[in-house]
């Protein structure tokens, strides 16, 4: 079978290698064009295309995928059976949708139709969801909406975005594998849009916590913003980043944000009436180091409001 994959970051490459194991004909991947990196403006590939490269494999990276004639005419040359898209970044028109016999099909990381949209394993530890997982459904021209072929699922538990995203990323690479040679027997199940909620992009400024909020839900934010974009306050007009932490289960009449405790168990903040418990920090310009290492060299007082 051929097939055209298109992917972006690392999410996308475990999915890539599954189908060059599997022995799948892949005459090119499709990913967004290299980025500047930082100040030296050195070139900055995608993780696809550095694993595209690393597997011999032809990279395209048209500047607007459903635009560009000569990306389309080439794909229409190629006659791919299928095309697998994976966090790929640009919308596909119906033109593209319409080129591959097989039609085009999508690795997403929700149990749809919960959480279509660009950031769905954030946004399901944010919900304190149970549960989440891996989608392969048929693309459309509507933001995730189209049929499911499979799925499966995991737990959330305690995981941090980073650990829930490789989960993911591995998990959706062997459902690719299991769903492709079933294609012609599997009907696709439609999704139902009264229980679809929507996973929008996350900015970096979502990463300041609010100490209004529950200690329940600021844990969940900062497991959900590692790595990015952190969850963080400000200790002395200094920023703070906020890697570990727990909800003591405790109420105060403090305000929120005030700093109750410091000492070897951690740092115990006032939040939405309860106290929350963290353990890991990171100062500005400093590496992420727990409470009590912290505390050896420093002090933090007591009273003292963040944010």
């Amino acid at each position: 079978m051929k097939v055209v994959y298109m992917g972006t970051p690392d999410f996308a490459v475990p999915a890539l290698q599954k189908l060059y194991d599997e022995g799948y004909e892949i005459p090119f991947v499709v990913t967004q064009p290299d980025t500047s990196r930082d100040r030296g403006r050195k070139v900055k590939f995608s993780a696809v295309k550095e694993k595209a490269l690393e597997l011999g494999i032809k990279v395209l990276q048209p500047q607007k995928v459903k635009n560009d004639k000569e990306f389309i005419d080439i794909l229409k040359h190629t006659k791919p059976d299928l095309i697998v898209v994976a966090a790929y970044g640009q919308i596909l028109s119906k033109e593209i949708l319409d080129i591959p016999q097989k039609g085009c099909i999508n690795i997403h990381g929700s149990l749809l139709p919960r959480f279509r949209g660009a950031a769905p394993i954030q946004r399901a530890i944010m919900a304190g969801d149970k549960e989440t997982g891996i989608t392969i459904m048929y693309m459309e021209e509507g933001l995730d909406t189209g049929d499911m072929l499979s799925k499966r699922s995991t737990p959330i538990a305690n995981k941090t975005g980073r650990q829930l995203h490789d989960e993911l990323a591995r998990m959706g690479a062997e459902l690719l594998a299991d769903t492709i040679p079933k294609l012609d027997i599997i009907k696709g199940e439609k999704q139902n849009d009264e229980e679809s909620t929507y996973a929008s992009m996350i900015s970096k400024n979502e990463g300041c916590i609010d100490f209004s909020k529950s200690p329940g839900e600021i844990e969940r934010i900062i497991r959900a913003f590692d790595p990015w974009p952190g969850a963080y306050t400000y200790y002395e007009n200094k920023m703070m980043k906020l890697w570990k932490a727990e909800d003591l289960a405790v109420e105060t009449d403090e305000v929120n944000g005030t700093v109750l405790g410091a000492g070897p168990d951690g740092l115990d903040i006032a939040a939405g009436g309860k106290v929350l418990r963290v353990t890991q920090i990171q100062m500005s310009g400093k590496k992420r180091i727990e409470v009590k290492e912290y505390l050896k060299g420093n002090s933090i007082e007591i009273g003292r409001v963040l944010g």
